[in-house]
């Protein structure tokens, strides 16, 4: 049983991690065994969106590629939401051909993100990476069918221990993302919240992975 990272942005070839990492269309890397890819809403632009919706439709039908994202909605950035919702939406669609999960990026668009993902008919689990939120807004995404995964803010924020201990174990999710800590730090700390080991805490994280991802890795 491995480690399990939702989210990072580096590659590590640790016998003992299944790392999942974010790529981008426009920079794409050939030799990455599990990866994302999705167009951020930072990084919409506007005369390449046709381009990078192709490149994403084409990398989701790899095996290599085991979801979509990071994608999403960002209203604390200058970029129009409505620009940023139509991107979203764009690339959700590819999804009607190819069931594989979403890893979100949202930052003060919960509404939005959850509007969108009724609107489009898509069975995929969504996961909210670097969640940072309160206990009542984790309830309204789980009463949605979201998964939550947690890192960064995890760490940083000593209000998101009682978040995180009060949530159900089979809609958590663990990453890195772009923090120093090692994985195996953050499954530590997550351990210490839970007051669980961390043996138990990987097998909690590797079965929600198989079950989200149905992937017999």
């Amino acid at each position: 049983m491995k480690f399990v990272n939702l989210h990072t942005h580096s590659h590590t070839n640790s016998d003992s991690i299944l790392a999942i990492v974010n790529q981008y269309p426009n920079e794409f890397l050939n030799d990455i065994p599990h990866y994302s890819i999705g167009i951020h809403p930072w990084y919409i632009v506007d005369e390449r969106v046709t381009e990078d919706l192709n490149s994403i439709k084409n990398k989701l039908q790899l095996k290599e590629c085991i979801a979509l994202g990071e994608c999403g909605l960002d209203k604390r950035i200058e970029k129009k939401i409505e620009l940023q919702i139509a991107v979203f939406e764009s690339q959700l669609a590819l999804l009607h051909e190819v069931k594989k999960p979403v890893i979100l990026h949202c930052v003060a668009a919960f509404d939005e993100i959850i509007s969108c993902k009724k609107n489009s008919g898509i069975p995929s689990p969504f996961i909210i990476h670097g969640f940072s939120k309160n206990i009542a807004l984790a309830k309204q995404l789980l009463n949605q069918d979201f998964y939550l995964s947690f890192g960064k803010y995890l760490l940083r924020n000593p209000e998101m221990e009682s978040v995180f201990r009060h949530l159900p174990n089979d809609k958590i999710f663990l990453e890195t993302d772009t923090i120093s800590e090692s994985l195996e730090e953050v499954y530590t700390f997550a351990a210490k919240c839970k007051n669980i080991s961390v043996e138990k805490m990987k097998e909690i994280v590797w079965n929600n992975y198989q079950s989200v991802f149905n992937n017999k890795q």
